[in-house]
């Protein structure tokens, strides 16, 4: 398969993997997806997981393999595959264990949100009504993660942990899924406060197609959605934005209850206050996946973007900000 033209990378999936959908991500030339493979799992079930994805990449490797570094997706575009790039939606597989780490990192996990809606031990989740910031541990477990190349992820977190945890890194961190606050009223949408504190430290924010993140939800339209990424752009720079879609493709709906619920709760947590919640949402009718992002790319060019800027937004800014946080912090 040839190099698609657009260099494609998507900074959040999680998606009832198959080879229908590997196929897709081929097919809509994605080069790079950073793919969840931790909700509530200690470490022990985060192994059992990358052992599950092992077995996919030795069985698919026509059209997939696990990234470690920028040269793993280019490689990924010019053989028309897709690298796959581990990442955590909670730090839950480090356990109480700063020395795990390091661990993960070997593993190939790139990115660690530093708390999954609740407290974490590190930080607090957006669904706390309080939120404290950092903890003792976060600050030393950042530290670590800034040593060996682990990104910090502050997707789910709530505002004064996430303007602690810009404060507190020594590198750029990253929002990999979520939109403004401005645009769409959701616990999990960020402040301006946010947005310009995570612009002015080199950090990224990848913007959601989830329809609980997006104004009218499933109906949503395109052109709405590319009105708000422009305005983000005049905000925050068009350097520091690309494209987190928190796409959970062929997923049962009992997969939503247990993200919120794991096994810390003994009842049924919705978030955001409503039973209706509970289930996947209807996907907009722009995006349905992988083989649907050159419409948000058109649509772009539509609203104003030069074909850099798109270029930027669809990939090369993800692609620059791996280079320089996936490996050892320079001394």
């Amino acid at each position: 398969m040839k190099p698609h033209p657009t260099l494609i990378i998507d900074a959040l999936q999680y998606n009832n993997w198959s080879e229908q959908i590997f196929r897709q991500m081929n097919e809509g030339g994605v080069a790079a997806v950073h793919v969840t493979i931790c909700y509530h799992e200690d470490f022990q079930e985060m192994v059992k997981n990358v052992i599950a994805w092992n077995i996919l990449f030795e069985r698919y490797y026509e059209l997939i393999f696990q990234g470690r570094c920028v040269d793993d997706v280019l490689k990924a575009r010019e053989e028309g595959r897709t690298a796959i790039i581990f990442g955590f939606q909670n730090c839950s597989p480090i356990e109480d264990d700063i020395g795990l780490v390091e661990i993960c990192h070997q593993l190939g996990v790139r990115f660690m949100q530093l708390s999954y809606n609740n407290q974490s031990l590190l930080a607090t989740g957006c669904y706390e009504k309080d939120d404290p910031g950092i903890t003792r541990m976060g600050r030393q477990v950042i530290r670590e993660m800034n040593r060996v190349g682990l990104v910090v992820d502050m997707s789910h977190s709530a505002q004064r942990s996430t303007l602690e945890a810009i404060e507190i890194s020594e590198r750029p961190i990253a929002i990999t899924h979520a939109n403004p606050l401005f645009w769409c009223d959701a616990l999990r949408n960020k402040s301006d406060d946010v947005l310009k504190a995570l612009a002015e430290s080199g950090g990224m924010l990848g913007f959601s197609m989830y329809p609980h993140h997006l104004k009218d939800k499933s109906a949503c339209l395109l052109e709405d959605f590319c009105s708000m990424i422009a305005r983000t752009a005049e905000m925050i720079g068009v350097e520091r934005i690309g494209i987190g879609s928190d796409l959970c493709q062929n997923q049962p709906d009992s997969v939503v209850e247990w993200m919120r619920n794991g096994t810390w709760s003994n009842e049924r947590d919705f978030g955001e206050g409503s039973a209706e919640l509970a289930g996947f949402p209807e996907q907009p009718k722009w995006f349905h996946g992988n083989r649907d992002f050159n419409n948000i790319f058109s649509s772009l060019r539509k609203t104003g973007f030069s074909e850099n800027e798109v270029e930027r937004i669809a990939g090369l800014n993800w692609l620059d900000f791996f280079k320089h946080s996936f490996g050892p912090q320079k001394t």
